[in-house]
């Protein structure tokens, strides 16, 4: 059956400017990390992706990594693409990285222009895209010039491989020279994408200034901190969730007692506010004008739907934002 999206798609989902670029995003994104690999029933996938769409989420993360098995994700998106939303590339905002191990040998991981163009190469053959829309720097290299690295994502945008440029996972110092570096070179840095969420708020001590005073718009990855801020492992470690899977991240150690009480106060907050607790964590990250959006995982389509949900209720309160810091601390 032809997909035919929804009609008022745009008038659902207000989009937010990232940084000082004339780029706007939904407040929630979508990222295929999880459940879109090829392990993955791939017609869930392309489901979540079409309900996503329906509803004014207009931009896709990837990474040249995500599956398991590792491009399988970029795979399913070309896919996805040639079924569905092929007719409708323009009105999206398609991304993927590059720094994580995809291949074996010395050129397979880290940031060397060698790596990272070839990595974009193969990023859109499984996609079949003539370019993305942001290309980022997955993670520092320690070991390679940062000048090299900048200088690859300033190639990619001027080879009409991409339209803009970001950088994930790197800390405060390191990004205030990579913004300095990209504007040198003339291809100014768009975006961060950092992990963020209520269970961890590295980005606080320093980062945020940063990007605020570069014109940096950030995209908060793991805001519901890989499921611990939900209502999933109040009771333990359900089958079928992240912690329950050999290929997770989220690991059965990480779901700790301590973790496990403060989600169940936080949960009584969010009831208090007539949502869940999922939904209130998303409205925390977005909180802060500095954060253009929030990237959520899904795997189905009434999980998307409920997340996306959280957008209908009111801004958190000085007295919720209270009662949701002393239980933090």
């Amino acid at each position: 059956m032809d997909y035919t999206p929804a009609t008022d798609r745009y008038e659902r989902t207000p989009h937010r400017r990232c940084g000082r670029s004339g780029l706007l995003l939904p407040p929630i994104s979508l990222g295929l990390w999880h459940n879109f690999g090829g392990v993955d029933a791939f017609e869930n996938g392309r489901a979540i992706v079409r309900r996503a769409f329906d509803r004014g989420v207009t931009h896709l993360d990837l990474a040249n990594n995500y599956g398991p098995p590792p491009g399988s994700a970029e795979e399913a998106m070309g896919r996805i693409l040639d079924l569905d939303l092929r007719p409708h590339r323009d009105e999206l905002v398609i991304s993927t990285k590059a720094g994580y191990l995809m291949w074996p040998g010395p050129y397979g991981e880290w940031g060397s222009r060698k790596y990272l163009l070839s990595s974009l190469d193969q990023s859109l053959r499984r996609m079949r895209l003539d370019c993305v829309d942001i290309f980022y720097s997955h993670r520092p290299d320690p070991d390679t010039p940062l000048e090299e690295t900048m200088m690859a994502l300033d190639q990619a945008v001027r080879q009409g491989k991409a339209l803009y440029a970001g950088i994930s996972n790197y800390p405060a110092d390191r990004t205030a020279e990579a913004a300095a570096v990209l504007r040198h070179l003339g291809t100014p840095c768009l975006i961060h994408q950092p992990r963020y969420s209520m269970f961890d708020r590295w980005i606080e001590g320093g980062l945020t200034d940063v990007l605020e005073r570069e014109g940096i718009g950030c995209i908060a990855f793991s805001p519901l901190a890989q499921g611990l801020l939900t209502d999933k492992y109040l009771a333990g470690i359900p089958k079928g969730s992240r912690a329950s899977t050999p290929h997770g991240f989220l690991r059965p150690e990480h779901v700790t007692p301590d973790k496990v009480e403060r989600a169940r106060k936080l949960g009584e907050i969010a009831r208090a506010r007539g949502q869940s607790l999922a939904q209130m964590a998303l409205l925390w990250v977005l909180r802060r004008p500095v954060v253009t959006s929030a990237l959520i995982g899904a795997s189905s389509v009434r999980q998307l739907d409920e997340n996306l949900d959280a957008l209908s209720a009111p801004p958190l309160s000085a007295e919720e934002l209270a009662r949701i810091e002393a239980v933090l601390k």
